[in-house]
């Protein structure tokens, strides 16, 4: 089992600063990598699917580190503007690259909705891509409900590293579909890990489907046997 979270504090700016989380993996099971989540625009990193994931991880072998961006360290309801969040993002980043427990390790970025397309922004910024080896994307905003004519995708193409896109097949904001269209279309370095009948939340119907718990375990199989391979 991984050591218990450590408490971070980030600093974005000369006045802000944020609270992340860092689960170490155990030493003999380390994959030499840290994969950072960013929360979704409703829920902060301590919502249990947070936790889920950044353990699952470190279980797996990974060092994992949350974030609240600083609308939801502040707890504002309305996500803060895209220039403060992605500046948010980068900080953190940042502190993950000098941590002294993570000297050395390669870099992956993404999270949950609005966290994974915030880091996808991030990766698509030239002084930011040579720090990344890989997106992992839980549940991609692609468009907003209803509105499959708003595509979040304009920068996808800009991004170098590999990504991975675990997305359920019934996402109302996006689904296994239409992100499968949009890797080919976009011709994206990108793989797609579809979870039938799930949701925007990986969450699939209780009648004729495997345990919610096995799902989110094979889907962190999933994402770790991945990231092992970049």
């Amino acid at each position: 089992m991984p050591h218990e979270a450590e408490t971070l504090k980030v600093a974005v700016n000369e006045s802000d600063d944020v609270t992340a989380l860092l689960y170490t993996s155990w030493k003999k099971d380390r994959a030499d990598m840290t994969v950072i989540l960013g929360h979704g625009a409703g829920a902060g990193q301590l919502h249990p699917f947070m936790q889920l994931f950044a353990r699952g991880l470190a279980e797996r072998g990974f060092d994992a580190m949350t974030f609240n961006f600083l609308y939801m360290e502040r707890r504002r309801g309305a996500p803060d503007p895209k220039a403060k969040l992605e500046a948010c993002y980068h900080a953190v980043i940042d502190a993950a690259l000098k941590h002294k427990k993570l000297k050395g390790n390669r870099l992956a970025i993404g999270g949950k909705s609005m966290g994974g397309r915030i880091a996808s922004q991030v990766a698509a910024t030239p002084e930011t891509a040579a720090q990344i080896t890989a997106l992992v994307f839980l549940g991609y905003p692609l468009h907003p409900p209803g509105r499959p004519d708003k595509l979040r995708d304009a920068h996808l193409p800009d991004i170098k590293a590999p990504m991975l896109f675990v997305q359920g097949s019934r996402d109302t904001f996006g689904t296994t579909d239409e992100i499968r269209d949009v890797i080919e279309r976009l011709h994206l370095n990108a793989t797609l890990y579809p979870i039938e009948g799930g949701d925007h939340s990986l969450k699939v119907p209780k009648t004729g489907n495997p345990p919610q718990t096995q799902v989110y375990e094979t889907t962190m199989d999933e994402i770790a046997r991945w990231l092992r391979q970049r």
